[in-house]
């Protein structure tokens, strides 16, 4: 006799395919954390019960939270029933990292597809100019004021920022995205941290320029905000083909 309760299905499973098992039942379990039935820090019902769920073997539902763990949605610990993650940018950021430490080329690529990406999301901040996005950007700038001349503190200060701006659009993959981009911001900032002729007055016009680009977010102008990540980003390129030649000349001289 079944002892077990009742339960109303959690996943809302289909019959798997037997071509792609595992990919159906993680599918499935990856829509039931999407759309909040499972919520960040909640545990994922065992093995067991997954498998009679689709019915398929416990080696199909383990091989399912492999890849969910592997994607970064959910976490497991030895002996421990497998729990959901909140959706952020890790799994993008380790990836963008890999790529920017690799050559300046993907560094070059990488920081293009910042611009290109942030030229849409200042217009689409201005037009909804989410409470939690503007105070992250409010913040930022505070801390980069005070932390002026710290190179550490003021990279984690500028990616705030820009993480900000995207919550600042109200929409979550936006959010994911520009946190996996914080790699990339992070081996920028590094770089300029290497020229050998930044300023405090070099740094104090980064917080103006970003100064701007808040002011017209916040004044909903989104023609403004564009305008104000080109000029950002104009002025990142002049630095980028400074700390770009200055690499190739040490590594000509072998350092």
């Amino acid at each position: 006799m079944n002892t077990e309760p009742d339960r109303k299905p959690l996943f809302a499973a289909r019959p798997a395919s037997p071509a792609r098992l595992a990919d159906t039942v993680s599918d499935a379990i990856a829509a039931a954390l999407f759309d909040g039935r499972i919520a960040p820090g909640e545990p994922l019902p065992p093995e067991g019960e997954i498998a009679r769920e689709f019915g398929v073997s416990k080696p199909i539902a383990r091989e399912a939270l492999r890849q969910l763990t592997s994607a970064g949605l959910i976490f497991t610990q030895q002996g421990k029933v497998a729990r959901a993650k909140a959706l952020n940018g890790e799994p993008l950021e380790k990836i963008y990292g890999y790529a920017v430490r690799s050559s300046l080329t993907r560094l070059r690529e990488a920081n293009e597809m910042r611009r290109v990406i942030e030229t849409g999301i200042a217009r689409l901040a201005s037009q909804r100019r989410d409470k939690a996005g503007m105070a992250a950007m409010q913040r930022a700038l505070d801390e980069m004021q005070s932390g002026l001349g710290d190179a550490a503190a003021f990279t984690e200060a500028d990616i705030l920022f820009h993480v900000g701006l995207a919550m600042a659009t109200g929409n979550s993959m936006i959010r994911v995205q520009m946190e996996g981009m914080r790699s990339v911001q992070r081996e920028v900032s590094e770089l300029f941290s290497r020229r050998a002729n930044r300023s405090l007055a070099d740094w104090a016009a980064t917080i103006e320029r970003h100064r701007t680009l808040y002011e017209a977010i916040a004044d909903g102008d989104g023609a403004r905000a564009e305008q104000a990540i080109a000029g950002h980003y104009e002025a990142a390129d002049i630095a980028s083909l400074e700390v770009t030649g200055k690499l190739k000349a040490e590594k000509g001289r072998g350092r």
